[in-house]
């Protein structure tokens, strides 16, 4: 298979050998604030990611103090959210091209959700903000003691509109303590996080976290490819769909993935009380 090069001015890349991918935000001057560059590398990254049939599940992590401080305010001061409307300007046509930019944005995190491959968020200090937006969108999400989350959007007069109000309560199933972080901005600790659900996982240090992150993908990464993707695809469908349409859409799509021949290893490798040995995508 073609070796993928991963590339990007805000982010660190490494895949290993057993196919786990490990991503790193690395702004730790700006303490990891996302600018336009950093959604921008974020969504090419997880789109060659699923791609890439080397790589089975990844880390996402960030260098520095912090996992993010939230969004670059002193580029979005020069950017669509800091301008002031103009008295001669069209608030119809400026609203039309905001719109395509807010879609943009959107799309680029959505790309960890929509990379078949698990994502597995790792915390460390502050996750604020666009940081929320970022590991809702991710299957799994573990954390170091001290780390804490805020929804920051409505401390700088908006609501945050890049996935946390929609996926953070299907996250959490807990309607009011969504509305309570996300109306106050109040900080959230890391074993509240963990209590409510948002955290699967608390680890005493930042080093303790990640060896967990990563033994974590390389247990996902062990599992046949298919099986995999399809789990994470179903349960994405199932998620935004009623139990029933949820089951027809599985039949339908296990039709295809049943004709894998991941089932007959997997099988025949737990007779033989083996470790299954499957190819890349």
């Amino acid at each position: 298979m073609t070796a993928h090069s991963y590339e990007f001015q805000t982010l660190n890349v490494r895949v290993s050998t057993d196919g786990v991918a490990c991503v790193e935000v690395n702004r730790p001057k700006a303490l990891n604030a996302y600018n336009t560059q950093t959604w921008t590398d974020i969504g090419r990254c997880f789109e060659q990611i699923k791609h890439d049939g080397n790589v089975r599940s990844v880390v996402l992590s960030a260098s520095g103090r912090m996992f993010t401080a939230g969004l670059d305010l002193k580029e979005a001061l020069t950017g669509p959210l800091g301008k002031r409307p103009d008295s001669g300007d069209d608030a119809a046509r400026r609203g039309y091209y905001h719109r395509l930019f807010i879609l943009k944005f959107q799309s680029a995190i959505s790309t960890i959700e929509e990379c078949d491959k698990p994502v597995i968020a790792a915390v460390h200090g502050a996750c604020i903000g666009i940081g929320i937006d970022v590991i809702s969108a991710c299957d799994i999400r573990v954390a170091s003691e001290d780390a804490y989350f805020m929804v920051k959007e409505v401390d700088i007069g908006m609501a945050a509109d890049v996935g946390t109000l929609q996926r953070l309560p299907k996250i959490v199933g807990n309607n009011s303590w969504v509305r309570d972080v996300c109306y106050t901005a109040r900080k959230v600790s890391a074993s509240e996080a963990l209590e409510v659900g948002l955290l699967s996982k608390v680890l005493p240090t930042q080093k303790d976290m990640m060896a967990v992150a990563v033994e974590t993908a390389q247990a996902i990464a062990k599992k046949s490819p298919v099986a995999v993707a399809s789990t994470k695809h179903l349960l994405n469908y199932s998620r935004d769909h009623s139990v029933r349409e949820g089951l027809e859409y599985t039949a339908l799509w296990n039709t295809l993935a049943h004709n894998s021949h991941d089932m007959a290893t997997a099988v025949m490798a737990s007779l033989k009380k083996q470790q299954a040995q499957f190819p890349n995508l």
